[in-house]
């Protein structure tokens, strides 16, 4: 497709939920909802169109053993977008992907920066790992690298109570929060246990991963607050396996990991209920593989979140929280068409049909 020829998008675009329209057109790799004047090279292509996907959660250039080379991290985004994400907000990674941002043909990152954790509080590789005295400077740090998102480590597990535990005092996460913010960044934070996640909120955080140990005390507290959850519960699924792994050594914590996984539907089913805002992420990366958005977004569908809204959680939603336009008059044309309406039938999803980004068919 040259530079000078014209998407055309028939059949049904979902600028919203209930905003359907009949057709867009691309020109210059922007969308427009007049059709152009003059428009020789034509290409056309029918079904129902989504704004790109998001996936909130997510870590290009990162495998489980820590930073990857580029071409690594260039298969990771390309599997992203063969699945239709095409705006991944990437928390937390060892590696410099500026050089992605290059790229037209690959998904468009906002960045966190690399994880902040306490020292031996986290995965091998991972992390800037440090005392609490540091945290205020480390998180100013990566909030000027990243592209408006902090990521800290909230809990891990404590080898000498063999538990999930909290990694900082509400004092020096207030601190450091507050110094994000200053600088015009906002701040999440990795938590699968409850006693984490009090402190968190009222220290002012923005956003929270996971959320596993959400209970009928904090939820009313992050709806007040307008505190985001991303629950990867594609990633949740694995709790009984790695429960099964830290049996011997860490009883209390692989009965703790088994007991949230349990209770992870109703989690977050009780969290939407409270007006909590939830998003799609999958946590690719690491151990997980990429390209399993339309997994994630099945799967808050499973814990009984309305398709529409579950589907909102990786479109217009997602895209509005993050700052980025959808299937807007003049933005640049990032959208995935399906066979089927995704509203009806979240698992269309799975297939997408086109992708287009930046106004070019790559999928």
């Amino acid at each position: 497709m040259s530079d000078r020829a014209v998407l055309h998008v028939k059949g049904r675009v979902l600028v919203g939920p209930d905003d359907v329209r009949d057709e867009l057109w691309v020109v210059g790799g922007r969308i427009s909802y007049e059709r152009p004047t003059g428009a020789r090279d034509i290409r056309t292509v029918e079904g129902w169109a989504l704004p790109g996907l998001v996936d909130a959660h997510c870590h290009v250039g990162l495998d489980a053993d820590g930073p990857v080379p580029d071409d690594v991290s260039e298969k990771q985004a390309l599997t992203d977008r063969e699945a239709g994400t095409l705006l991944i907000r990437d928390a937390g990674s060892p590696s410099d992907t500026r050089w992605i941002d290059d790229r037209a043909d690959l998904p468009k990152i906002i960045r966190a920066g690399r994880h902040i954790a306490r020292t031996r509080r986290y995965i091998r590789n991972y992390a800037h790992e440090i005392e609490p005295e540091d945290l205020v400077a480390y998180v100013a740090q990566e909030a000027r690298r990243g592209d408006g998102w902090v990521k800290l480590v909230g809990d891990w597990i404590d080898r000498e109570t063999g538990d999930l535990g909290a990694c900082w005092a509400r004092e020096a996460v207030a601190a450091a929060i507050a110094e994000a913010h200053r600088l015009g960044a906002r701040v999440t934070a990795h938590c699968f246990a409850e006693d984490s996640l009090r402190d968190l909120v009222e220290a002012g955080i923005d956003c929270v991963e996971h959320a596993t140990g959400l209970t009928e005390e904090t939820i009313p507290l992050f709806a007040s607050r307008g505190v985001a959850i991303v629950p990867t519960l594609v990633n949740i699924a694995t709790f009984p396996q790695l429960a099964a792994g830290g049996e011997t050594k860490f009883p209390r914590w692989s009965a703790h990991m088994r007991a949230l996984h349990e209770r992870r539907y109703d989690t977050v089913r009780a969290a939407y209920d409270a007006g909590v805002p939830v998003y799609v992420g999958t946590d690719a990366g690491g151990s997980l593989a990429h390209g399993l958005v339309a997994g994630e977004v099945a799967e808050l569908v499973t814990a009984g979140i309305p398709p529409v809204e579950a589907l909102s959680a990786t479109a217009w939603g997602a895209r509005r929280w993050l700052g980025r336009p959808g299937l807007d008059e003049g933005a640049p044309a990032d959208l995935v068409v399906y066979e089927g309406d995704p509203r009806a039938d979240v698992r269309v999803l799975a297939a997408p049909r086109r992708v287009v980004l930046n106004g070019r068919v790559v999928g």
